[in-house]
């Protein structure tokens, strides 16, 4: 097995698509978000790492200096090893390289945002849930023409604030990201009442099925 994949994951292959890479808040793990696939895509191939990187015993994607101060040299290179693990996934697993879409909540979310940001070539698209700015300075990189992401936080987070929504949206959408903007009047959760508008997002996605 490639070295890559020896971090704590899950496997589940699907013929649907898009294939779905699911990415958990703090504290979580890669059985968190297992439950949404049942309702957004029932028959998805769906990859669900574990962050690397403990806080006080809870697994995160990457370090943060305080709460809301993210550790950016970390965060890049978490950024580039979650790449590494999932283009070991595809020759693994079969999947076609850069299909995935990633949904992410809270610290999921935002090295979902980061990997999209610095390596656009891995994902086709990712769902945002109480996502954050993951650099404060743009990031050099890859223009993401064609790759839609949808964002989706709560209008009373205190910490993924709608000031972080609009700056994250930004930009996105300067590297040329289609971007989409669902707030809720909640705070820092994913709101049950925004799954199906989640689901309309996948259901519109044109992926290659997995090889």
């Amino acid at each position: 097995m490639d070295p890559a994949l020896r971090r704590p994951h899950v496997w589940e292959p699907g013929t649907g698509r898009p294939p779905l890479l699911l990415l958990h808040g703090t504290g979580g793990n890669e059985y968190d978000l297992l439950g949404l696939r049942e309702y957004l895509i029932p028959d998805a191939p769906v990859l669900a790492p574990r962050g690397t990187v403990l806080e006080n015993g809870m697994p995160r994607f990457f370090r943060r200096l305080r709460e809301g101060v993210f550790d950016e040299d970390d965060l890049r290179a978490r950024a580039d090893e979650l790449a590494a693990f999932l283009a070991a996934a595809e020759q693994q697993y079969g999947v076609t390289p850069g299909s995935w879409v990633a949904i992410g909540f809270s610290n999921g979310a935002n090295i979902a945002s980061a990997l999209l940001l610095r390596h656009p070539e891995a994902l086709s698209g990712a769902v945002l849930l109480a996502a954050m700015v993951p650099f404060q300075q743009d990031e050099p990189g890859e223009v993401l023409t064609g790759k839609r992401v949808l964002i989706v936080n709560g209008d009373r987070d205190p910490m993924a604030t709608p000031d972080q929504t609009r700056t994250l949206a930004a930009q996105l959408r300067a590297r040329g990201a289609d971007v989409d903007i669902r707030p809720f009047p909640g705070g820092h959760t994913i709101d049950p009442g925004q799954l199906p508008h989640v689901k309309q997002f996948l259901e519109a996605f044109v992926s290659p099925r997995p090889g």
